[in-house]
């Protein structure tokens, strides 16, 4: 990584991080290349910067030198600070006149906890703004040569997160209805309830045989991508020793990385496939 700082360009009126403000910021899917301006000029600008597991730790270096770094990282299955507490710590080190950055992986109101931050900092009388990030859903699954929407495949995709509060896979969701009326689904967190999700979705009627992709350290040098089946998932996955942080794709578009993966095209490595959906060559195509 290039140690040179990071001038932002000139030909703009950058907003000003004042203090007793708290700036809520998606740091991307990990690569810091996928850091925006509004992020790189809250960095510069913060006295502390509040960041959670999964922001790559190359990006922090970007803060101005004297800033305080407080990690707030939360790990499913590890020990970690309680919500409510990161929440409130927000408050203090605001109400004491710093300002502050609230550094979140991905994008903060994207499954990030950054909806209920920011009403309690709301709640509190402690101004907010909120700077959005590239998901992982959408960045990671594109470093994998995925994409999320494709006219020859979804008309519609569904993101949804596999636990909810208690660790559970949601009692909330209609499975069932997103298994009937969504091409694509994205799923975040579900490695744990991989299986039980997989049973549900094919018990509504989808495929066994769908593919599946899962994408591991997603945008990072060593990012991984296991290329399955919706019946498959699980044991492959277990098989494979894929642990979290994850996510994972449901639907037609996972067969297009066959045509799509840029980055091991960039190794050398030749497509598997030019017309992965057997659509025809580009002119033969309406």
């Amino acid at each position: 990584m290039n140690s040179t700082p990071i001038s932002l360009p000139r030909n703009a009126d950058w907003p000003e991080l004042l203090p007793g403000w708290v700036w809520l910021v998606g740091a991307g899917p990990g690569d810091p290349g996928l850091v925006t301006l509004h992020a790189l000029n809250a960095l510069r600008q913060a006295d502390v910067v509040v960041y959670d597991a999964l922001v790559d730790e190359r990006i922090l270096d970007w803060a101005a030198p004297g800033t305080e770094l407080i990690f707030a990282g939360k790990r499913g299955g590890k020990p970690s600070a309680k919500q409510r507490d990161i929440s409130l710590s927000l408050v203090e080190l605001a109400r004491a006149g710093r300002r502050v950055l609230r550094l979140k992986g991905g994008d903060p109101f994207v499954f990030g906890r950054g909806g209920e931050e920011a009403q309690t900092l709301v709640q509190h009388g402690v101004p907010v703004r909120i700077v959005p990030g590239i998901s992982a859903g959408i960045g990671g699954l594109a470093y994998a040569g995925i994409p999320v929407t494709h006219r020859d495949v979804n008309q519609a995709v569904t993101f949804l997160t596999g636990h909810d509060q208690t660790g559970e896979t949601p009692t909330s969701l209609d499975w069932e209805a997103i298994a009937r009326g969504s091409q694509v689904v994205v799923m975040y967190m579900a490695m744990k309830h991989l299986g039980k999700i997989a049973e549900r979705f094919i018990a509504a009627g989808r495929s066994a045989d769908e593919p599946v992709a899962i994408v591991t350290r997603a945008t990072s040098p060593d990012q991984d991508v296991l290329e399955t089946t919706l019946g498959r998932a699980a044991a492959e996955a277990e098989a494979a020793g894929v642990v979290p942080p994850a996510i994972i794709c449901i639907g037609r578009a996972v067969l297009l990385r066959q045509a799509l993966d840029w980055m091991g095209q960039a190794a050398g490595i030749a497509p598997r496939s030019t017309d992965p959906l057997g659509r025809g060559k580009p002119a033969e195509q309406a």
